[in-house]
């Protein structure tokens, strides 16, 4: 996302001038998320293992930028016993997470549980939400979900399973893919 990108770049600009000991991590985790990107998720699959440790890094990153103004919950479960995916699956709804969770409520938690076993791989993630917010979307809202809809459909027909729910407070996400 060309937004999340300047956002990182004008906080790294931040450090830098303050010379915080938070701009070499930064931009190690940087530099990791456009390797992956770039060379990486070029290709038809991708190890389970370079999907999660892309998400790791990304989960990093925004805790470094966010650091206690917000509480993020981050699990996984799998091994990495050679099971393949296609890349930039789950990045869309991790992101949306931090996008739409952050500065609607006091309190932001955002949580990801990343679960895997020989046959299946799940994602749930949640965050809180505000229905009741008068924060504008931009002109892309939604876009991101309507591409993964269309991309699990033409990947995974009929082996997923996609759910988005919202309470009060709460906006869910579920994404179960059957890697049979």
């Amino acid at each position: 996302s060309p937004h999340f990108m300047f956002n990182v770049l004008n906080n790294m600009v931040s450090l830098a001038r303050k010379k915080s000991d938070k701009l070499e991590p930064i931009l190690i985790e940087l530099s990791g998320l456009l390797r992956y990107m770039l060379y990486e998720s070029d290709t038809e699959k991708v190890s389970l293992e370079k999907e999660v440790e892309y998400l790791r890094s990304y989960v990093n990153l925004q805790m470094l930028r966010f650091g206690d103004d917000v509480r993020v919950n981050f699990t996984i479960n799998c091994s990495s016993d050679g099971r393949f995916i296609e890349p930039m699956l789950f990045i869309p709804l991790v992101e949306n997470a931090f996008k739409h969770g952050l500065g609607r409520t006091p309190y932001p938690e955002i949580s990801i549980q990343l679960t895997a076993d020989t046959s299946a791989v799940a994602l749930l993630v949640s965050n809180s939400s505000n229905p009741q917010s008068t924060e504008i979307k931009d002109s892309s809202s939604g876009i991101g979900l309507n591409n993964l809809k269309r991309r699990l459909n033409l990947l995974y027909p009929s082996k997923h399973e996609l759910q988005i729910n919202e309470s009060e407070n709460k906006f869910f996400v579920s994404l179960k893919i059957d890697l049979t």
